[in-house]
Protein backbone atom coordinates (compact mmCIF):
# COMPACT_ATOMS: atom_id res chain seq x y z
CA UNK A 1 0.00 0.00 0.00
CA UNK A 2 2.69 2.56 0.80
CA UNK A 3 4.20 1.79 -2.92
CA UNK A 4 0.96 2.76 -4.42
CA UNK A 5 0.44 5.59 -2.44
CA UNK A 6 4.22 6.68 -3.98
CA UNK A 7 3.23 6.71 -7.30
CA UNK A 8 0.51 8.71 -6.43
CA UNK A 9 2.40 11.23 -4.86
CA UNK A 10 4.55 11.19 -7.92
CA UNK A 11 1.57 11.72 -10.24
CA UNK A 12 0.39 14.11 -8.23
CA UNK A 13 3.10 15.91 -8.14
CA UNK A 14 3.81 16.06 -12.24
CA UNK A 15 0.85 17.13 -12.74
CA UNK A 16 -0.60 19.50 -10.15
CA UNK A 17 2.84 21.24 -8.67
CA UNK A 18 3.29 22.72 -12.45
CA UNK A 19 0.43 25.31 -12.08
CA UNK A 20 1.19 26.71 -8.53
CA UNK A 21 2.24 30.07 -9.51
CA UNK A 22 -0.56 30.52 -11.39
CA UNK A 23 -3.06 29.66 -8.79
CA UNK A 24 -0.92 31.90 -6.45
CA UNK A 25 -1.30 34.69 -8.86
CA UNK A 26 -4.61 34.28 -9.32
CA UNK A 27 -5.72 34.20 -5.26
CA UNK A 28 -3.52 36.71 -4.87
CA UNK A 29 -5.15 39.10 -7.45
CA UNK A 30 -8.50 37.93 -5.93
CA UNK A 31 -8.31 38.20 -2.75
CA UNK A 32 -5.64 40.84 -2.68
CA UNK A 33 -3.64 39.19 0.33
CA UNK A 34 -0.66 37.37 0.00
CA UNK A 35 -0.92 35.79 3.16
CA UNK A 36 -4.77 34.57 2.52
CA UNK A 37 -3.74 33.49 -1.01
CA UNK A 38 -1.19 31.54 0.26
CA UNK A 39 -3.45 30.03 2.82
CA UNK A 40 -5.90 28.95 -0.04
CA UNK A 41 -3.83 27.80 -3.01
CA UNK A 42 -2.21 25.08 0.24
CA UNK A 43 -5.70 23.71 0.64
CA UNK A 44 -6.38 24.11 -2.91
CA UNK A 45 -3.35 21.52 -2.62
CA UNK A 46 -4.92 19.77 0.08
CA UNK A 47 -8.47 19.14 -1.35
CA UNK A 48 -6.51 17.70 -4.44
CA UNK A 49 -4.29 15.20 -3.14
CA UNK A 50 -7.30 13.99 -0.97
CA UNK A 51 -9.32 14.20 -4.18
CA UNK A 52 -6.84 12.82 -6.29
CA UNK A 53 -8.18 9.61 -6.95
CA UNK A 54 -10.91 10.75 -8.46
CA UNK A 55 -8.95 12.92 -10.76
CA UNK A 56 -8.63 11.40 -14.80
CA UNK A 57 -5.30 11.36 -16.10
CA UNK A 58 -5.21 12.81 -19.37
CA UNK A 59 -7.77 15.41 -18.48
CA UNK A 60 -7.13 19.07 -17.74
CA UNK A 61 -5.80 18.63 -14.10
CA UNK A 62 -5.24 23.13 -14.77
CA UNK A 63 -8.44 23.51 -14.65
CA UNK A 64 -9.61 21.03 -11.88
CA UNK A 65 -7.35 22.69 -10.36
CA UNK A 66 -8.39 26.63 -11.03
CA UNK A 67 -12.34 25.45 -10.08
CA UNK A 68 -11.26 24.02 -6.60
CA UNK A 69 -9.65 27.28 -5.82
CA UNK A 70 -12.65 29.22 -7.26
CA UNK A 71 -14.50 26.88 -5.07
CA UNK A 72 -12.30 27.83 -2.02
CA UNK A 73 -12.25 31.63 -2.85
CA UNK A 74 -16.06 31.72 -2.76
CA UNK A 75 -15.82 29.99 0.80
CA UNK A 76 -13.24 32.34 2.03
CA UNK A 77 -15.57 35.20 0.62
CA UNK A 78 -18.58 33.75 2.31
CA UNK A 79 -16.57 33.48 5.74
CA UNK A 80 -15.45 37.56 5.04
CA UNK A 81 -18.67 39.04 3.96
CA UNK A 82 -20.52 37.28 7.26
CA UNK A 83 -17.44 39.19 9.41
CA UNK A 84 -17.78 42.54 7.38
CA UNK A 85 -20.79 43.78 6.09
CA UNK A 86 -20.47 46.79 3.82
CA UNK A 87 -23.26 48.68 1.94
CA UNK A 88 -22.84 48.88 -1.44
CA UNK A 89 -21.16 51.86 -2.85
CA UNK A 90 -22.46 53.88 -5.81
CA UNK A 91 -20.85 53.82 -8.91
CA UNK A 92 -18.63 56.30 -9.24
CA UNK A 93 -18.92 59.12 -12.09
CA UNK A 94 -16.86 58.18 -14.09
CA UNK A 95 -18.35 54.85 -14.58
CA UNK A 96 -22.09 56.60 -15.62
CA UNK A 97 -19.95 59.07 -18.23
CA UNK A 98 -20.10 58.17 -21.70
CA UNK A 99 -16.73 59.63 -22.79
CA UNK A 100 -13.62 57.30 -22.53
CA UNK A 101 -10.33 58.94 -22.29
CA UNK A 102 -7.69 57.14 -24.61
CA UNK A 103 -5.41 54.49 -23.33
CA UNK A 104 -1.15 55.14 -23.41
CA UNK A 105 0.47 53.02 -25.80
CA UNK A 106 2.54 51.81 -23.57
CA UNK A 107 1.38 49.97 -20.16
CA UNK A 108 3.45 49.23 -17.49
CA UNK A 109 2.59 45.74 -15.66
CA UNK A 110 2.34 47.89 -12.44
CA UNK A 111 -0.12 49.61 -13.66
CA UNK A 112 -2.36 46.87 -15.52
CA UNK A 113 -2.45 45.28 -11.79
CA UNK A 114 -3.48 47.68 -9.88
CA UNK A 115 -6.50 48.69 -12.50
CA UNK A 116 -6.80 44.85 -12.12
CA UNK A 117 -7.31 45.26 -8.19
CA UNK A 118 -9.72 48.24 -8.64
CA UNK A 119 -12.37 45.88 -10.44
CA UNK A 120 -15.15 44.01 -8.78
CA UNK A 121 -13.80 40.50 -7.81
CA UNK A 122 -16.92 38.79 -10.22
CA UNK A 123 -15.51 40.92 -13.16
CA UNK A 124 -11.77 40.36 -12.00
CA UNK A 125 -12.57 36.10 -12.05
CA UNK A 126 -13.45 36.37 -15.40
CA UNK A 127 -10.76 38.57 -16.91
CA UNK A 128 -7.49 36.56 -14.95
CA UNK A 129 -8.95 33.39 -16.56
CA UNK A 130 -10.06 34.75 -19.97
CA UNK A 131 -7.52 37.15 -20.86
CA UNK A 132 -4.20 36.29 -18.22
CA UNK A 133 -5.14 31.92 -18.41
CA UNK A 134 -6.87 32.21 -21.71
CA UNK A 135 -8.61 29.77 -20.74
CA UNK A 136 -12.22 29.18 -23.03
CA UNK A 137 -15.47 30.26 -22.07
CA UNK A 138 -16.72 26.55 -21.11
CA UNK A 139 -14.35 26.15 -19.26
CA UNK A 140 -14.11 29.51 -17.38
CA UNK A 141 -18.38 28.93 -16.96
CA UNK A 142 -17.32 25.51 -15.31
CA UNK A 143 -15.18 26.57 -13.31
CA UNK A 144 -16.96 29.14 -11.42
CA UNK A 145 -20.33 27.02 -12.18
CA UNK A 146 -21.95 30.26 -14.09
CA UNK A 147 -23.28 30.08 -17.40
CA UNK A 148 -21.12 30.75 -20.31
CA UNK A 149 -23.62 34.06 -21.19
CA UNK A 150 -23.15 35.29 -17.73
CA UNK A 151 -19.17 34.64 -18.64
CA UNK A 152 -19.03 36.53 -21.53
CA UNK A 153 -21.12 39.60 -19.97
CA UNK A 154 -18.80 39.54 -17.07
CA UNK A 155 -15.75 39.57 -19.55
CA UNK A 156 -17.19 42.55 -21.75
CA UNK A 157 -17.72 44.42 -18.55
CA UNK A 158 -14.76 43.42 -16.74
CA UNK A 159 -12.52 44.45 -20.09
CA UNK A 160 -14.67 47.94 -19.78
CA UNK A 161 -13.96 48.39 -16.57
CA UNK A 162 -10.13 47.57 -17.10
CA UNK A 163 -9.64 49.87 -19.71
CA UNK A 164 -11.44 52.75 -18.34
CA UNK A 165 -8.90 52.27 -15.16
CA UNK A 166 -6.09 52.42 -18.00
CA UNK A 167 -6.83 55.87 -19.23
CA UNK A 168 -4.95 58.17 -19.43
CA UNK A 169 -6.03 61.30 -17.20
CA UNK A 170 -6.03 64.38 -19.14
CA UNK A 171 -6.55 67.78 -18.29
CA UNK A 172 -10.25 67.81 -18.82
CA UNK A 173 -12.34 66.71 -16.22
CA UNK A 174 -15.15 65.20 -18.81
CA UNK A 175 -16.64 65.30 -21.82
CA UNK A 176 -18.16 68.86 -21.03
CA UNK A 177 -14.64 70.01 -20.61
CA UNK A 178 -12.83 68.54 -23.64
CA UNK A 179 -15.48 69.86 -25.75
CA UNK A 180 -14.65 73.56 -24.49
CA UNK A 181 -11.34 72.67 -25.53
CA UNK A 182 -12.13 71.41 -28.87
CA UNK A 183 -13.96 74.90 -29.33
CA UNK A 184 -10.79 76.96 -28.02
CA UNK A 185 -9.03 75.51 -30.88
Amino acid sequence: MFLNRRVDSDEFEAVAVPHLNALYRTAAHLVRDRTEAQDLVQNVYLLAWKSFHRFEPGTNCRAWLFKILFNEIRHYRRKWYNKKIAPDGERSIEETLPYEPPIPEEIRDEDILTALDQIPAEFREVVLMADVHEFAYKEIAESLSIPIGTVMSRLSRGRKQLRAKLAVPTEASGPNDAREEVRGL
